[in-house]
């Protein structure tokens, strides 16, 4: 099968150490319930922190794999993400692939000042920023460090009428990152990937997108 040549590691030495990495957890992952489509991208996040709890915490909307490959594919999408790391981490040559770009306001001046005139976080206000900016809408919306981002993506999808082409929704940690990935997998309108429970992070995150990157190489070379 011919491999990618956009979305795989640049050298042979690279690839080769990817691709028995690929091997290794293929054979020791055990039984899984994720179809074809999924499993690269659950394979990817277990390769990102060699946890093999993600084989089971993994989530998917049953429109998520052919939303996100849509959204690749259609080129020119963002990534809209809650904070740098995720946009620091992606690809740049593999995005460009495609034609897309990455952005986050958390940093910004404004961000900060609401968030604290209005008693917030700056995750929160980063995404009202980007939805009122109709930056959401299409966007593949990357969440991996902030709950109370992936809160208020859902409340514009709900209220504002925000519509993502896909959420990614991972956010770590102790204090409702359970509870916001618990409340993104009610939705049905929007397609969503997230993990059950406190585990999660950034580097999560840029794992699916990598995926989604290489699954849609993939698809348009068949």
């Amino acid at each position: 099968m011919k491999s990618n040549t956009v979305t795989e590691q640049l050298t042979d030495a690279g690839r080769a150490i990817e691709h028995s990495s690929f091997a290794i957890i293929d054979a020791e992952v055990g039984a899984h319930q994720y179809t074809a489509e999924q499993w690269p991208l659950v394979r990817r996040m277990i390769h990102a922190n060699a946890d093999f709890d993600f084989n089971g915490l993994t989530a998917f909307h049953p429109d998520a794999m052919r939303a996100g490959l849509a959204a690749v594919l259609k080129g020119g999408t963002p990534v809209v993400a809650d904070v740098e790391m995720i946009c620091v981490g992606l690809s740049r040559p593999r995005l460009k692939h495609f034609g897309m770009s990455t952005q986050h306001y958390i940093s910004d001046d404004d961000v900060i000042e609401r968030a604290k005139a209005e008693a917030t976080t700056r995750a929160v206000q980063a995404m009202r920023k980007a939805h009122r900016a109709g930056k959401l809408d299409g966007a593949i919306v990357g969440i991996g460090n902030a709950p109370t981002a992936l809160i208020e993506v859902i409340r514009l999808v709900r209220e504002e009428g925000a519509r993502p082409a896909l959420i990614v929704g991972m956010p770590v940690g102790f204090v409702s990152a359970a509870e916001s990935k618990d409340l993104l997998m009610t939705m049905s309108d929007i397609p969503w990937v997230a993990i059950r429970g406190r585990k999660g992070g950034s580097t999560l995150v840029v794992a699916a997108i990598h995926a989604l990157l290489g699954l849609a190489e993939a698809k348009a070379a068949a």
